[in-house]
């Protein structure tokens, strides 16, 4: 079991930055591909970054350029660093961890924290 906490969430003005980060309770967290989602009002969630055991990242289309996942394995953290934030990019952003272990997938997730950009 893997618990996750999200933090830094809130309101920024359009072209503004903010940094979410997302800490693993477990010590085997290099172990796990890491990703954030969002979820914005009447749409469906979707996968905004992610971030290999290996650290090679991928981004979904609309955010590349604006938006840069890290990890920092010694302290059980991922770094979604957000720039150039549009009031598209409003929603709820949830942190998932994801391993393969004997060809089952499991998925663990964060409580979700709001980004609400807005003027």
């Amino acid at each position: 079991q893997v618990q996750l906490v999200e933090s830094g969430g809130g309101l920024v003005q359009p072209g503004g930055s903010l940094r979410l980060a997302c800490t693993a309770s477990r010590s085997s967290f290099n172990s796990y591909d890491m990703n954030w989602y969002r979820r914005a009002p009447g749409k469906q969630r979707e996968l905004v970054a992610r971030i290999t055991t290996d650290g090679s990242t991928n981004y979904e289309d609309s955010v590349k350029g604006r938006f840069t996942l890290s990890r920092d394995n010694a302290k059980n953290t991922v770094y979604l660093q957000m720039n150039s934030l549009k009031p598209e990019d409003t929603a709820v952003y949830y942190c998932n961890a994801h391993i393969l272990v004997a060809k089952i997938e499991y998925d663990y997730w964060g409580q979700g924290t709001q980004v609400t950009v807005s003027s």
